[in-house]
């Protein structure tokens, strides 16, 4: 049962290069009585609700929509939400219904974005319309992307326009842990493949910098508005944006010294355990070194990667081997690679970016120097998170 008026409710999305209004998206909503708004969101969840009541009060919120668009700069876009269950429908060849909505509305379809809102259906059906909708000049959207791992490959081959990154995941991507390697990961799958990236569920300053992290072009979120009736100023947040960015730019810039820092302490390092080394000391002669507790072990490998010495690890305040990886070749690992393009001629201190140790589970970072004449390394293993 539709109750209520349906009409269409807009949620701006902030362009992260200028801090404007890019676009907006159309979300339906259905005014009641006392004239609250409902969402339309858990109808169209419901199994029980008519798939023709549904489809009638999409065309519904998508004419409001339209008929809407004048208002805003003729720059903005607009998007759509599209179903792929209801292109199973159409008879091959036939009129795709959200063009002629756009025709009848006077709207050029370079200025809409369809946002596939799941990935079910036909997917040589789904395909073949998606051509359509890029053959007429509109955009193609994947929504909820990094929802539905097992349906990546279906999301690649449509080659969307832009993807926008599943809201749940990302929120827990922005507050650190696994999720947050797979959400990057993923966004870098995007950018090499030409995709744009949307982050929408921004609701706090620190997702809003995970977003910037990822590289989004957009933003999307409570941070900046709900979906509103009425459309905002093109420059309604840039005061707001700018302040944000720039705390992001400034925190980074600190995270940075902080690296700074951490390299400078390294090398001290690194001095003292290659002077130790090329004394063939023995491990009693070694230092304590409690003024690295990030420091999780140390070791030596030949220039072919392969490990010379065992793992020498400080723990309960005394040096301890650990003999298991001893022979071992580690010169498939980035950071060793890294070492031979990049340490090699100067002999100079390298560090890798931050990864996850198969072995221990935990967030690490290595340092890498060539001693002797270039004919050994020694590996300092840091724990990313102490840092």
């Amino acid at each position: 049962m539709i109750d209520g008026q349906p009409l269409a409710c807009f949620q701006p999305f902030i362009d992260t290069a200028t801090g404007r209004i890019a676009g907006i998206e159309a979300l339906g909503r259905l005014r009641q009585e006392d004239g609250q708004l409902r969402s339309v969101g858990p109808l169209f969840a419901d199994p029980k609700t008519p798939a023709v009541a549904l489809r009638k009060l999409d065309r519904i919120v998508r004419d409001d929509a339209l008929s809407r668009l004048h208002e805003v700069p003729d720059d903005w876009f607009l998007s759509l939400n599209m179903s792929p269950r209801w292109i199973n429908r159409l008879r091959p060849g036939q009129a795709l219904p959200s063009l002629k909505q756009l025709q009848r509305h006077g709207v050029a379809p370079s200025r809409i974005v369809f946002e596939i809102t799941e990935l079910g259906g036909d997917s040589q059906r789904l395909a073949d319309v998606v051509a359509r909708y890029r053959e007429a000049g509109a955009r193609i959207a994947i929504d909820d992307f990094g929802a539905g791992y097992s349906q990546l490959d279906r999301v690649l081959s449509l080659q969307p326009d832009i993807l926008k990154l599943d809201m749940r995941l990302f929120q827990a991507a922005a507050r650190g842990g696994p999720s947050s390697d797979v959400v990057k990961a993923l966004a870098q799958m995007a950018e090499k493949t030409g995709c744009w990236i949307i982050a929408e569920g921004v609701e706090t300053e620190a997702e809003l910098d995970f977003a910037l992290e990822c590289g989004s072009r957009y933003v999307q979120g409570f941070l900046f508005a709900q979906g509103e009736l009425e459309f905002r100023a093109a420059d309604a947040f840039v005061s707001q944006f700018a302040e944000l960015r720039d705390r992001y730019v400034l925190g980074k810039v600190a995270e940075r010294a902080r690296l700074m820092n951490l390299r400078q302490r390294l090398g001290t390092l690194m001095g003292v355990l290659q002077q130790w080394a090329e004394g063939q000391a023995p491990i009693s002669a070694l230092p304590a070194l409690h003024d690295y507790p990030w420091l999780l072990r140390f070791y030596q490998c030949d220039r072919h990667g392969t490990q010379l010495t065992p793992n020498l690890e400080w723990r309960d305040g005394t040096w301890q081997a650990d003999t298991r990886y001893v022979g071992h070749n580690w010169s498939w690992r980035p950071y060793f690679y890294h070492l031979l393009a990049e340490g090699w001629d100067e002999r100079r201190l390298t560090l890798s970016n931050t990864y996850r140790d198969a072995t221990s589970n935990q967030y690490c970072l290595t340092a890498g120097q060539f001693f002797d004449n270039g004919q050994r390394l020694l590996l300092i293993d840091i724990d990313a998170a102490g840092m």
